[in-house]
């Protein structure tokens, strides 16, 4: 398990299954983590679930001063940032018909918005004496999918993105990374397959080299990993938590979510 002891982190879309256990793979290892969600019902929940030293912050990435007060909560409530987990998205795609409203709105949840915050949260790393980064890539940043465009152009953004954040904050000692999760149980796929569990792994595992979906468990581990100084080599990479996704090559030419939710 990796070593946070005294540690803050935040996480941006700590609402949504991925997030929450990216938060609670963080808290194992001892960091204070604070929720940053537009969900405030199930973000409360899952904060209270989570228990002592997690807190909820209702914050919408697309407005600056939301991200401030989420900021300046995290200051007040656990004394400083240490990290900053960028899970946050939205899943707004009508392909190759996406309206330029289409565009803006997903570029400015799934780039910007993870953007910004770095830019806001580095001054407080600095006065730790630095700190890490980790930004949500996906398998769709790295090839063609059927039916997607937004999604996937915003995901390939954030992996050169993170490239170059990395560069820029090396002086700062913070580290940024990203990772890429292939088809992982989440509210998407949970909602998509009718909350079907054996439906979704039978789908998803012609798809991926361990025969089923990544559990987001496993991307919280790598999550919190990346944080730790036992990643004190890695920055400017993105890690592929995707069950061997890209090694299988080109996706079959044939619309799995239909057949998810069938």
């Amino acid at each position: 398990m990796a070593d946070l002891t005294n540690k803050v982190a935040i996480v941006s879309g700590g609402a949504t299954m991925i997030g929450w256990t990216a938060a609670q793979a963080l808290k194992d290892g001892g960091a204070k983590v604070v929720l940053a969600d537009i969900a405030t019902e199930e973000g409360e929940r899952v904060s209270a679930e989570l228990g002592a030293d997690v807190l909820f912050k209702s914050t919408d990435i697309t407005d600056d001063e939301q991200i401030d007060a989420c900021i300046a909560a995290t200051v007040s409530e656990f004394g400083g940032i240490d990290y900053l987990v960028n899970v946050a998205c939205t899943y707004l795609d009508n392909g190759i018909d996406s309206s330029r409203d289409d565009w803006l709105a997903a570029l400015n949840v799934n780039l910007v918005g993870g953007a910004i915050f770095v830019q806001k949260v580095v001054p407080h790393m600095r006065k730790r004496g630095g700190g890490a980064i980790v930004n949500f890539g996906s398998i769709s940043g790295k090839v063609a999918q059927p039916g997607r465009m937004l999604y996937s152009v915003s995901k390939a953004g954030i992996i050169g993105m993170t490239r170059n954040q990395a560069l820029g904050l090396a002086a700062d000692n913070i580290r940024v990374n990203s990772v890429s999760p292939g088809w992982t149980w989440s509210n998407v796929i949970r909602d998509i397959s009718g909350d079907d569990r054996d439906r979704a792994d039978n789908v998803a595992a012609p798809l991926h080299l361990i025969g089923r979906l990544v559990e987001p468990g496993e991307v919280g581990a790598v999550v919190a990993y990346l944080c730790s100084d036992d990643a004190s080599g890695i920055t400017g990479t993105d890690i592929a938590v995707d069950g061997g996704y890209t090694a299988l090559g080109p996706e079959r030419m044939e619309d799995q979510i239909p057949n998810l939710a069938g």
